[in-house]
């Protein structure tokens, strides 16, 4: 780390380093691979969810409309931090222009931040179904979808704009190693030789309403669903409602509680080493699991993987 320090105190300040995940030599290698598979699992799961939503006519519901999405985000926000960060495992020096750095910061906040919207719309859409199915067609039309999806990126792409203006008006010192493996708020606020007061206000705001909205009405929803799924006479049924809920819930929280304990927590109390664990899941892992989570453990994905299967095979 001392030789990179060096590096970063001489390199220009248009540029920027990044530190990486970690910079025991030994464990370079097997990262590299580990992350690699990570991305792969990402990438197949998520395209070949979209493809078989695509394909599949009788997956073309609110639904699957809004699991549509979320894997896109998804795989966009992966493609979008994971190949610079397997470069940081292979090369002695994983510089990133000021541009670039920005450019990182803008699409990975409107991802993450699309993803915690989108997710509190498919839990809306889960409320209606199990709640009011007799008016979830009429509730959750074409019209009504499309609605809230603008919502989801106008949300994702005001609260990028906000903390990428907020960064960009900042001066950098000469000591520029982001001690991360990607350009994030917290770590480049670090770096900054003037006040981020602002930024940090931005942060606490911001990231306030990017998870306490989300996580409120996801929350409110699923009370609304568990205390439906109560009421329900059938053993069966109300097994299956819950199995349901419980995985959505799991990777909810996954994916808020990894983000809160990352931003909503003082810096001082947070080490960066800590922050590099807790950005994995959001950025990493959560990407990889919502495929599984959402649509494997689906009959429906199921029956639509082997229809397309069939046809590729015989065609």
């Amino acid at each position: 780390m001392p030789e990179m320090r060096m590096v970063a105190e001489n390199s220009s300040g248009t540029q920027f380093i990044l530190a990486g995940l970690t910079s025991q030599p030994e464990l370079q290698i097997p990262f590299f691979f580990l992350f690699l598979g990570f991305y792969m699992v990402t990438v197949v799961g998520n395209l070949g969810l979209i493809t078989l939503i695509g394909l599949n006519s009788h997956l073309h519901t609110p639904m699957y409309f809004f699991l549509y999405n979320l894997s896109f985000i998804d795989f966009c926000y992966s493609t979008v931090i994971t190949p610079k960060m397997l470069m940081s495992f292979v090369s002695k020096k994983n510089i990133i222009s000021y541009a670039g750095c920005m450019t990182q910061l803008f699409f990975f906040l409107f991802f993450v931040i699309s993803e915690s919207f989108i997710l509190s719309a498919m839990a809306c859409d889960r409320y209606v179904a199990i709640c009011k199915p007799l008016v979830y067609m009429a509730t959750m039309s074409p019209q009504i979808c499309l609605l809230l999806l603008l919502g989801v990126y106008v949300m994702g792409f005001v609260g990028a704009m906000a903390h990428t203006a907020c960064m960009v008006r900042l001066t950098f010192c000469a000591n520029n190693l982001v001690d991360h493996y990607m350009c994030d708020i917290l770590p480049l606020l670090e770096l900054s030789c003037t006040s981020t007061y602002v930024n940090e206000l931005v942060v606490f705001i911001v990231v306030g309403i990017d998870i306490g909205v989300p996580t409120v009405t996801i929350f409110i929803s699923y009370a609304l669903i568990l205390s439906s799924i109560l009421h329900i006479h059938s053993t069966e049924g109300r097994s299956k409602a819950f199995s349901t809920c419980s995985s959505h819930i799991i990777a909810v929280s996954l994916f808020f509680g990894s983000g809160a304990f990352m931003y909503l927590k003082p810096s001082s109390l947070l080490p960066m080493n800590q922050g590099k664990v807790s950005s994995l899941f959001y950025t990493i892992v959560v990407p990889m699991l919502n495929p599984l989570i959402y649509s494997l453990r689906n009959k429906d994905v199921k029956s639509a993987l082997k229809k397309t299967l069939s046809k590729i095979l015989f065609s």
